[in-house]
């Protein structure tokens, strides 16, 4: 039996734009359906055709489009670009607080601190719901300007409690000004039936790989702060003392482009393949077929593609930033700075010549899905113990504070 209605407010799901995006979110609802009723309200920023974002990928997504496995519905609130960010909240509140009133959840879980995460404790304020607040990472490693500061730091102050993806988002959050005892890390999980050590000869032969090369692979979103730029200048360098040495970047996003110039621009354009966004089965099958597996990220919070690569059995080149050290070791990976493009080449080297036990990799990281929905469900558990009115009365005196 069902012990509690649950409500998903974010803008990172899958959509009829993006069907990849906020794969780790999807995950997590489907198993936390196993605890409560869940559901799902992702709620995206729609800005006037005359004056689109250029910082991110934005998308007009169909607002019918439905998935088989979540209950989810889609929502546009109004907003301009920069603008619109003091008030982006509260008309993010306004126009989901019916729909959310209509779900009659028990809780308000939230994945994103601004607008939505502010939108869902206001919510939750006017209805007498409390509200779990989560940070993913950048919403707390990158915040971009001091408005958005200044609402985030109201936002986890007035939640009943905040989740993180890491330990390292956890301490973020408490440095904002949230309540330490209220603050919990709660790490992504992996799916094992799809990411395991599997063959890797097969995998090649599947994607046309030659069994000779020395792959290395990316898999994610082609933005500038995953070190993607600093990535193809150490290939470039690996490939002048290696030249076996192939890349695959797996995915998509606004710096594509730009990234497919520069790779010609370096000369190793027939030694670098971009490779079309891919289900968790096809991401899957190039980690299968990967020597190493690279995340040369500026910032991260917990990035579920190196818990995939690891289960996977492949050693990971990847900065030491955010969480990523908190879910590898030495074991399993070679962890240098950011921007650093001869410790990157140096890694990279090290790592496609180090003899690697793709069993010992594996054997590093063994938390599920599940396992992630378990923990998740215990905290929402523990929050519904404390009274709506409670939470209401402590919101206000926070904003009057």
């Amino acid at each position: 039996m069902k012990l509690t209605k649950i409500t998903v407010l974010t803008p990172f799901f899958p959509s009829s734009e993006q069907p990849y995006r906020g794969h780790s979110t999807r995950q997590l609802v489907r198993r936390l359906s196993a605890f409560a009723d869940v559901s799902v309200v992702c709620a995206l920023p729609r800005y006037p055709s005359w004056v689109q974002p250029r910082s991110f990928d934005h998308r007009q997504v169909n607002l019918a489009y439905r998935l088989p496995d979540v209950n989810v519905q889609y929502i546009n609130f109004p907003s301009i670009p920069g603008v619109g960010r003091a008030v982006n909240g509260m008309v993010c509140a306004r126009y989901l607080l019916d729909l959310v009133g209509s779900l009659a959840p028990d809780l308000i879980l939230n994945y994103w601190l601004y607008p939505q995460g502010y939108a869902a404790v206001e919510i939750g304020a006017k209805l007498g719901i409390q509200t779990i607040v989560g940070s993913i990472g950048s919403d707390l490693n990158a915040i971009a300007d001091p408005v958005t500061r200044y609402f985030t730091r109201l936002t986890v102050h007035r939640a009943a409690s905040v989740v993180t993806k890491s330990h390292q988002l956890r301490h973020q959050a408490i440095r904002l000004g949230a309540d330490s005892t209220k603050v919990h890390a709660v790490l992504n999980g992996c799916d094992s039936t799809i990411f395991h050590v599997s063959d890797r000869s097969q995998a090649r032969f599947e994607l046309n790989i030659d069994a000779a090369e020395q792959l290395v692979v990316y898999a994610g979103r082609f933005e500038l702060t995953k070190g993607l730029m600093e990535l193809l200048e150490a290939f470039a360098t690996l490939r002048k003392q290696n030249g076996q040495a192939r890349l695959a970047l797996v995915g998509n996003g606004l710096s594509e482009a730009a990234l497919v110039k520069r790779a010609h621009m370096l000369g190793i354009a027939e030694h670098v393949r971009f490779v079309p966004p891919q289900t968790s089965w096809g991401v899957s099958r190039w980690l299968a077929a990967a020597n190493v597996f690279a995340l040369p990220s500026y910032a991260e919070g917990c990035p579920n593609v190196v818990l995939e690569a690891v289960s996977c059995g492949r050693p990971v080149v990847a900065t030491d930033v955010g969480g990523i050290s908190e879910i590898v070791n030495n074991q399993c990976s070679i962890l240098i700075p950011p921007y650093d493009v001869p410790a990157l080449t140096a890694a990279l080297e090290t790592a496609l010549n180090r003899e690697w036990d793709e069993q010992t990799i594996a054997g590093q990281f063994g938390r599920s899905w599940e396992d992630m929905a378990r923990e998740l469900y215990g905290i929402c558990y523990s929050v519904l113990q404390t009274r709506p009115a409670q939470a209401v009365s402590r919101s206000a005196s926070v904003q009057r504070a």
